[in-house]
């Protein structure tokens, strides 16, 4: 299985805080059924920033630790980047790091509560110069949450999105969960990821949340978002269905329970 958001690199961010604690996660991530995990330390949210070559050395510094233990995960690099205004700029001067480091995928964050207005023609530019962007969790933003067709516009247009296995589980709230579903049910997420800061609050439960998948919606489902992640990492073209529209009086129903 392959995890393509993680906080497994340690000092970094608000994920493992030392060594220690990101072997743990290695050992976490690999009783969980993880083989490949991408760490994607948090990049110019307002708090971190984590650059391309620090995060490159960072990464084979972990994979020598996990390697002497003799852990069978294999870490590649990644980043998540906070929507910013001179991205494409960032990514020409190598500030900006793709999955992978040789992947066109490129995971963003939104801010919590909102998605920029220019958001829509970043993502249009990032495209046209070869960059797929990848939504990370939007099912836990504010402004999707109230208005869907945010998210329904920009994967219309070519963007692809990662759902939290947490959100999928119910670690985050019934509402959570059941938009994570609608997400996924209306072709508006691609990928599940972990998005795990730690052993404890934030693990991974990626085998759950595709548990989950598989009872609500079948097979095919999961073997589109586990081979989709695959592909990223090889750097191949996602499957996606066209996204559908969720429906105002549906979504309200959700989160009126």
């Amino acid at each position: 299985m392959i995890d393509i958001h993680s906080h497994i690199l340690p000092g970094v961010d608000d994920g493992a805080q030392s060594i220690e604690e990101s072997i743990q996660m290695a050992e976490a991530a690999v009783r969980d059924g993880i083989d490949t995990i991408v760490a994607s330390p948090h990049h110019k949210n307002g708090v971190y920033n984590n650059y391309r070559n620090d995060i490159l050395l960072q990464v084979a510094e972990l994979n020598r630790h996990i390697e002497t233990r003799n852990i069978p995960l294999n870490v590649v690099p990644g980043q998540e980047v906070r929507l910013y205004g001179e991205l494409i700029e960032g990514i020409h001067s190598e500030e900006v790091l793709p999955i992978n480091m040789e992947s066109n995928y490129l995971l963003v964050e939104f801010p919590s509560n909102t998605v920029p207005r220019y958001a829509s023609q970043l993502f249009y530019d990032l495209q046209m110069s070869g960059i797929r962007p990848i939504i990370a969790h939007p099912e836990r933003n504010k402004k999707i949450i109230e208005n869907p067709d945010v998210l329904y516009s920009l994967v219309k247009d070519g963007a692809y999105a990662q759902v939290t296995a947490g959100s999928v589980c119910g670690n985050f709230g019934k509402k959570i969960m059941k938009f994570s579903h609608q997400l996924i049910e209306h072709n508006l997420a691609h990928l599940i990821a972990s998005d795990a800061h730690n052993t404890t609050s934030r693990g991974f439960c990626m085998t759950e949340a595709y548990q989950e998948v598989r009872q609500s919606y079948g097979l095919d489902m999961v073997y589109m978002l586990s081979e989709n992640a695959q592909d990223i990492i090889e750097d191949k073209v996602l499957a996606a269905e066209p996204p559908e529209h969720i429906k105002t009086r549906k979504l309200f129903d959700i989160f009126r329970k």
